[in-house]
């Protein structure tokens, strides 16, 4: 993946002094991504095995938001062999920090990075009850490829897959 300059973002939570960076992820992150994994998904974290071994694989994939000292949030993407297509495999952002367009700065950056690369089309999936995370989705023009897939991820774990076209 060819490198792209860092994106600052000023912090929206009284933290000027330690403005939000979206930055590719190092190695010494997976602990952070691990704890942000923990908190966004309490139910149901990827295992620290799992996001070291998607680091190793698709590191160049993973995106964080960093304010210096610590790490807020985390998106990881895709990409087929062939360019065409990228999956959104993650988003996540602590839940002291939802709410205020971090989730879509990640995308966004995310998005952009994947158009500068010829991807045609990103894919996604969501839980069809993650109001919030449909909202965004929608916002960024995705759409719904046909309805809820049941067990998309396994025994009643039903899931909407969005698509966008670039």
């Amino acid at each position: 993946m060819t490198a792209l300059p860092e994106k600052r973002f000023p912090s929206m939570v009284g933290r000027a002094d330690r403005p939000l960076t979206v930055r590719g992820v190092v190695e010494a992150d997976l602990p952070e991504l691990h704890r942000i994994d923990s908190e966004t998904f309490p139910e149901e974290p990827y295992p620290y095995f799992v996001l070291r071994q998607l680091y190793d694989v698709h590191g160049d994939r993973f995106l964080v938001l960093d304010d210096g000292e610590s790490l807020h949030g985390y998106v990881l993407f895709v990409t087929t062999s062939d360019r065409y297509v990228c999956w959104g495999m993650s988003l996540a952002v602590t839940p002291d920090l939802r709410g205020l367009g971090l989730g879509r700065r990640l995308m966004v950056e995310a998005l952009r990075r994947v158009r500068a690369e010829g991807v045609h089309r990103v894919h996604l999936t969501v839980e069809p009850t993650n109001a919030a995370a449909i909202s965004l989705y929608r916002s960024l023009g995705f759409s719904v490829e046909g309805g809820a897939r049941k067990d998309y991820l396994g025994p009643g774990e039903d899931r909407l897959v969005m698509t966008l076209g670039l």
